[in-house]
């Protein structure tokens, strides 16, 4: 890396997210940190300091994405990479489900990205370079009963981030996808071992996932190394689902 390469993450005080954030810092790069969380914000500051960057955005309040990114944008315009990790879960079986709980979902995972993605790409291009990577999950391929709006919102992101590909790939800006299986989190640590074991006998490699598995694929599609790869779902799940 010649220059202090600029990397913007969503999501980034979760477990998947802290990790990928972890690697981009460990790796020189300069953060540009969202959160919807004022708190958590302030977490991140204390962990990685005032030289990067920090900003609190509700990601469901679609009005107020664009207006934020035009100010972020403005103070940052050679944003290189685009990590599009946050994600919201409501989970409820169909016949129960609010259209509130569907709409914040779908808004969270999913127009968050349309409006992030669209204010940040005119740089891109203007710059001539650009990496995109967008977190899916496992339940994209797979469907999972109770979540119809997560998995809704994370196959929809495959479609999109495979259409900008396609609309890009001339202009040196890769973009792909990356689908996390079952990955150590604090939910998993609240499982029982008959929880545990029961969803470890789908799962080939019988181990759960670290955050630093998903954290090392992003990194290394965001590398010269990946240059030629682009419009792809990568899957990170142990084997539990081979497509």
């Amino acid at each position: 890396m010649n220059k202090k390469e600029k990397v913007f993450i969503t999501g980034s005080s979760g477990g998947i997210g802290g990790a990928i954030t972890k690697k981009f810092n460990d790796s020189g790069y300069e953060l540009i940190l969202i959160s919807s969380s004022k708190e958590k914000l302030e977490t991140l500051k204390k962990s990685y300091g005032n030289h990067h960057s920090y900003y609190q955005l509700d990601l469901s309040d679609i009005s107020n994405i664009s207006s934020k990114m035009d100010e972020i944008v403005n103070n940052h315009p050679d944003i290189s990479i685009i990590v599009n990790n946050a994600g919201l879960t409501s989970d409820s079986l169909l016949l129960r489900m609010k259209f509130e709980q569907w709409q914040k979902v779908i808004d969270t995972n999913l127009s968050s990205n349309f409006a992030i993605i669209k204010s940040i790409l005119p740089s891109m291009l203007k710059n001539k370079q650009g990496k995109i990577i967008g977190i899916s999950s496992v339940v994209a391929l797979s469907g999972n009963p109770g979540q119809a709006n997560y998995v809704s919102s994370k196959s929809g992101m495959i479609g999109f981030y495979k259409s900008i590909a396609h609309e890009v790939a001339t202009r040196n800006i890769n973009v792909n996808v990356v689908s996390p299986g079952f990955i150590i989190s604090p939910m998993t640590q609240k499982l029982n071992d008959l929880q545990k074991n029961k969803i470890l006998d789908n799962i080939p490699m019988k181990k759960f996932g670290e955050p630093v598995d998903v954290a090392n694929l992003v990194y290394f599609l965001t590398t010269n190394d990946a240059s030629y790869i682009t419009g792809q779902n990568f899957h990170v799940n142990g084997g539990m689902l081979m497509v």
